[in-house]
């Protein structure tokens, strides 16, 4: 019988500022409640891989994602260690115990997909071309404790002195004169746009030959729902073309049925112009292949995570410790985690195919 044990995990939610009293953009650092994990600890030498990883590079990643974890509780005895530490065996066996998860039916096993950095073409003009708006955080939308707001993550504006859930996809994307909507930039491929909101951050090749990065910003407050399912349903895919690619494939073929499809999800993002590329909910510039993302309900973001899964294409192992460092709308569960891939065509392939089964272990700091 295994020896289940429960550990308390206390979240803190990341901090953001704005200049603009009123906007979601100013957040306290507030703890959030408590969550129950169901695990069984257990020795590195039972992790499958585990001194087969290259643990002096996944200690170095561990410290750059520190530069921002260190500013939880949790992290920050250990994090003022890593950075006197070169030997990232020593250094992870010395000061943590490892913790298998179990998901609520006593399963080891959930499911681990991929994610990626989109690369887009766009303009900061609105042409032929470039026609699909890129949106900055709206000048209307509020964050509030408001009653009406409390199934739509507090994201709102006010109508005639009364707060109301902010627009959907689709009253979004069929008001583009809408007076508190500002544009980054226009990208050629809706679908391409879809996805780069799903991924929450990318770049845009424009037609001046700039590159510039784009992060998540913000959310309209509506629940994230996967058109899979739905193309499934209505027979536009079978099951074994339901991948990034083949959705694009069937709407290339199908272009009038994009708006149906894409505004099943009426979740929708806001993004900024950012310096650098792709950054996690940690706050931390995501490294390819050695970060994820993961339902912070069940893991704090920051955590060392050990995987045991399979690459989507060759289906060789890939057993390695990454850090959870980022989450995502679609991402929900005990054994749960979106793998990045970094960014290019070749973390596409990657990443739209990946969908396998997978072990998680947890790394908790000693005391």
């Amino acid at each position: 019988m295994k020896n289940f044990i429960f550990i308390f995990f206390l979240l803190i939610l990341i901090a953001g500022c704005s200049s603009k009293k009123e906007v979601i953009e100013k957040k306290e650092i507030t703890p959030q409640k408590e969550v129950l994990n169901k695990t069984e600890p257990i020795s590195f030498n039972e992790i499958e891989g585990f001194f087969d990883d290259d643990l002096n590079y996944a200690l170095d990643i561990f410290k750059k994602d520190c530069k921002r974890s260190k500013r939880y509780e949790l992290f920050k005895e250990v994090c003022q260690k890593a950075e006197f530490q070169s030997n990232g065996k020593e250094f992870f066996i010395t000061n943590f115990q490892p913790y298998k998860l179990y998901n609520s039916k006593s399963s080891d096993e959930g499911t681990i997909t991929g994610y990626y950095e989109p690369l887009l073409h766009g303009s900061l003009k609105k042409t032929k071309r470039y026609k699909y708006p890129v949106y900055k955080i709206p000048k209307n939308l509020i964050v509030s404790d408001d009653p009406n707001l409390q199934n739509y993550k507090s994201r709102g504006k006010i109508v005639n002195n009364k707060i109301v859930p902010y627009d959907t996809r689709k009253e979004i994307e069929d008001n583009p004169k809408n007076p508190n909507l500002e544009v980054i930039a226009y990208v050629d491929d809706k679908y391409d746009l879809f996805f780069l909101h799903i991924q929450g951050s990318g770049k845009i090749q424009l037609d001046n030959g700039k590159l510039i990065n784009i992060g998540y910003a913000e959310q309209n407050g509506w629940p994230y729902t996967g058109i899979g399912n739905y193309m499934l349903e209505k027979g536009y895919l079978i099951k074994n073309d339901l991948s990034i690619q083949g959705m694009k494939k069937f709407f290339i073929n199908n272009p009038t049925k994009i708006d149906e499809v894409l505004n099943i999800n009426e979740s929708y993002i806001f993004f900024k112009v950012s310096k650098d590329g792709a950054k996690g909910s940690l706050g931390s510039v995501l490294t390819a292949k050695r970060n994820l993302a993961v339902d912070r309900s069940y893991i704090p973001l920051g955590i060392p995570v050990f995987i045991n899964t399979k690459n989507p294409i060759t289906k060789k192992p890939i057993n390695q410790l990454m850090v959870a460092a980022d989450v995502g709308g679609a991402i929900k569960g005990e054994i749960r985690a979106d793998f990045f891939w970094g960014f290019g065509s070749t973390a596409f392939e990657y990443a739209g195919r990946m969908k396998e089964k997978g072990k998680m272990y947890i790394l908790m700091p000693k005391k």
